[in-house]
């Protein structure tokens, strides 16, 4: 849906690869998903979603690289961090405490930087609508999270 809200005609391979792109952290290790998602939808879909893969275990590496050469990875990925820090935010305003339910997540509050960077890369490329909805959804947990590091502080 995120990408449909920003993307006029989105690719159906596009559609089907964000639909999919957790499916090998759910699939068993034989046959090879990818292979099976090949036969199913082509090579374009599986190769989205191994992009996506990648770049989500990067993300437990200290610098994980910044991704911008493959449009359709990209507005998949864009959307992925819409789709996961809107999540956050509305269960951290639902816990009653946001403060407490960000110090709680204490690698999400060190890859705000991260995400930062790539919202800021990916901006000449994503829609613009696109980029403002990343930028609102990190801007406020970047505000909170400023919060929780000046209390941090001695």
């Amino acid at each position: 849906m995120t990408i449909g809200e920003h993307v006029l005609h989105p690719d159906p391979d596009l559609i089907a690869a964000a639909l999919l792109h957790d499916i090998p952290d759910f699939a068993p290790r034989t046959p090879d998903i990818y292979q099976v998602l090949a036969t199913a939808y082509g090579p374009q879909v599986p190769r989205i979603i191994a992009a996506l893969q990648a770049e989500h275990q990067a993300l437990d590496t200290p610098d994980p690289p910044i991704r911008v050469d493959d449009l359709p990875v990209l507005l998949a990925s864009t959307a992925d961090k819409i789709v996961a820090l809107t999540s956050l935010l509305r269960r951290a305003h639902t816990s009653g405490d946001v403060t407490d339910f960000l110090r709680r997540r204490p690698a999400l509050l060190t890859l705000l930087p991260h995400f930062r960077a790539f919202q800021q890369a990916a901006h000449p490329r994503v829609p613009a609508t696109m980029s403002a909805r990343l930028d609102t959804a990190l801007a406020l947990l970047e505000r909170a999270a400023t919060g929780i590091q000046a209390a941090s502080k001695p």
